[in-house]
This record gives C-alpha cells, sequence and structure tokens, in this order.
C-alpha cells in the first residue's frame, strides 16, 4: 500500500526502516564530486513515512574564497523541476472548476491559431505531447536583449509545431509557458504571486519562490563551480539578475531540499499536508499518473516525470514503477516513491556526467530501504 503520513517531522533512519549506513554512502558521492571540483555545492534531503530523516550539506554557496558552507536549507536554483509546480498550479484552476485539461488551449488563448494548435489540449502541454518546441529559436536574442516574458509568450503562441498533436512526445518548455499563461490570464495574477499565495505559503515552503521574490542572488547557491564567466553568462546566463528573476515557469523557480520533500509529501498524502488541503485527491493522483496514450512509449504525468519517462527521469533504477518527479539542468532531482514512501531531494550546481551523479545518489538512497 502507498505510504502517507499527515506531515514531515524530524527522526532516524532506523526509526523508518531506513539504512545510515546507505544515506551516508549517498552522501559520500556528493562529497566526492565536491572534491573533484565537479560540483561545489549541493544538499541531500531523504524522508519516509512523514518523517525527515536525512538532512546535509555539502561545499560553499559561492565557489569563491571565503564563501559560507552550503546549509541543508540553502536556496538553490532548480532549473526544470519548476515545471511540474507550474503544473501544480494549473490543477489548482482544475480542481475550481476554471480550466479543463481537455479544453483547447485555443479556449483560454484565442489568438494560439495555425497549423494543427486547435487539437491541442491542456494536458497536453504539460504532459509534452503537443508538438510545441523545447525552445524558441529566437531565445537566445531574446535573452540577450533582456526581453520580458511577454516576448517569450508572443513566440510560444506563434511558433510552429514541430508534430501532429499526440503523434509523439518531445519534452517541451514552450508548452509548460502556454500553461502559465493560461494561469496568469485565469486569475489575473503572476504566476510567481499566484504560487506563492496558493501553494508554498499554505505548505510552509518559505525558501521557495517563482524569480527572485526580493532576495539577493549573492544569498542563493551559485550555478556552475566556477565564479569565471563570459561577457554573454554574465549579462543573461544562470547567474545573472536578468535571469535570476525572470522566473520563466519552465525553469525560474528557487528552492530547498525541505522544501521540496513538503510538496512531495503533500502528493504521496493524496493532496494533504498536515491539516491543510492543497490539491483535492483527484488532482494529485492525475499529476503522478501516466497522461499519454501508451503506444508513444512515453509515460508521463500532469508536469511530473515517472519513473519509465523517457528522459528528465534520473531517479536511478531502484525505485518502482509509480515514482514521480523531475530533474533540472542546474543538477537538481526530486522524486517521491509511493511503493516505499521514501522522498529525496539532490540539490547541486551543476550536471555531472550526463546526470549519473544525481542517479548514482537516488540509487543509494532507494537502496537503504531494509524494511
Amino acid at each position: 500500500m502507498p505510504a502517507t503520513a499527515d506531515s514531515l517531522t524530524p527522526g532516524a533512519p532506523a526509526d523508518v526502516g531506513l539504512s545510515a549506513t546507505a544515506l551516508a554512502r549517498a552522501a559520500d558521492l556528493l562529497t566526492a564530486a565536491v572534491d573533484a571540483n565537479r560540483i561545489s555545492a549541493a544538499s541531500l534531503t531523504v524522508a519516509r513515512h512523514g518523517r525527515l530523516v536525512h538532512r546535509q550539506a555539502f561545499g560553499r554557496q559561492r565557489p569563491e574564497a571565503g564563501a559560507r558552507a552550503v546549509e541543508a536549507d540553502s536556496i538553490f536554483l532548480l532549473a526544470s523541476i519548476t515545471k511540474p509546480v507550474t503544473a501544480c498550479a494549473m490543477m489548482l484552476l482544475v480542481d475550481r472548476g476554471l480550466v479543463s485539461l481537455d479544453d483547447p488551449v485555443q479556449l483560454h488563448i484565442p489568438e494560439f491559431v495555425g497549423w494543427d494548435k486547435a487539437k491541442i489540449r491542456v494536458r497536453d502541454i504539460l504532459s509534452h505531447i503537443s508538438g510545441m518546441p523545447d525552445m524558441l529559436p529566437q531565445n537566445t536574442c531574446l535573452r540577450q536583449a533582456h526581453a520580458p516574458i511577454g516576448r517569450f509568450v508572443d513566440g510560444a503562441i506563434h511558433t510552429r509545431l514541430l508534430f501532429r498533436p499526440h503523434s509523439a512526445f518531445r519534452y517541451q518548455s514552450k508548452g509548460i509557458l502556454l500553461a502559465a499563461e493560461i494561469v496568469e490570464r485565469t486569475t489575473g495574477m503572476r504566476l510567481r504571486d499566484f504560487e506563492q499565495q496558493e501553494i508554498f505559503g499554505p505548505l510552509g515552503m518559505g525558501n521557495s519562490f517563482l524569480g527572485l521574490q526580493g532576495h539577493a542572488i549573492e544569498d542563493l547557491v551559485w550555478c556552475t563551480p566556477s565564479m569565471q564567466q563570459s561577457a554573454d553568462a554574465a549579462r543573461w546566463g544562470g547567474n545573472s539578475p536578468y535571469w535570476r528573476d525572470f522566473g520563466c515557469p519552465w525553469g525560474g523557480m528557487h528552492s530547498t531540499g525541505p522544501d521540496l520533500a513538503i510538496l512531495l509529501q503533500c502528493l504521496l498524502n493524496g493532496g494533504t499536508y498536515g491539516n491543510t488541503p492543497v490539491f483535492s485527491r483527484a488532482a494529485a493522483t492525475a499529476m503522478v499518473s501516466n497522461q499519454n496514450p501508451a503506444q508513444l512509449e512515453s509515460p508521463w504525468g500532469i508536469g511530473w516525470a515517472l519513473r519509465d519517462s523517457r528522459v528528465w527521469s534520473f531517479f536511478g533504477e531502484q525505485v518502482s514503477a509509480p515514482t514521480f518527479g523531475h530533474v533540472g539542468a542546474t543538477g537538481t532531482v526530486a522524486w517521491a516513491d509511493p511503493v516505499s514512501g521514501v522522498s529525496c531531494v539532490c540539490l547541486t550546481n551543476q550536471m555531472d556526467e550526463g546526470g549519473a551523479l544525481l542517479r548514482r545518489v537516488s540509487n543509494a538512497v532507494a537502496a537503504a530501504v531494509v524494511d
């Protein structure tokens, strides 16, 4: 049976049937990666059955002399773990009867026309079968010009599809951008403010925010294990003020391991955390269930990847099939296994060896289950 709990409370690994020795092996992998300068910062958070049993930090927040050490609740740029959180915002509208997953996107964005766009449903832009591209052809030029997000939205609305909707799977950030646009048009709020009010606030995720929301870059973990940057990177790269505050709904969220563990536990609980219902049980179940046609052989939830998703799972090979989560290009992964009740959040500041480090850490955490 799926393991659930009301809220996360501190505990020891042995209290919930986990091996402290195995968790130490997972931590040793991150220590070694820092020592080898493959990454310069990391945090590891593990929970089971609602007990937070491992919180550990590695390295320094900035790769420069005298920088302060990373703490277990240091704030990282999540990159694409942002996507399922955008989907969570959409599901709140579904719960409230404001949007249906089977609505045509055109119903909410009437100017989204041409080619086969009339066939694209809200569900499709959240499970990567819409035909939308990952990035716009003008992506780099827009970032170089410090374009506002509205320019990206306009580009996504008018871009050509890569294939007929529902005929193939292709990971795509621009579909997620359209989902965010629907949330903003429906609520009349910026996505970052809606998420703060309706998700982060109610769940007590006090160190989570889209964009900067008044936070200083100097207080956040630096992306990449080097302070050296090209002129372009300094202007519009992952550590630039422009990009950190841009708040792109496909990759601009900041958070911590413990905060993400709360969100994962909420979904394991069927949408409730503690005494706080955030999502309906129906919405929580749908988000972590395959939405794509079987013939595509590309399972994906609503925003959330599944263990057998073709790309961006990186949960290792030892979790159960219903395991859900996401990975981020900055070197981050968060997953929860409904069968074992284990959740794991590993945040680093550099994707290492095509995600091998994240998979190895995930495998070590999954192997910690002893009963």
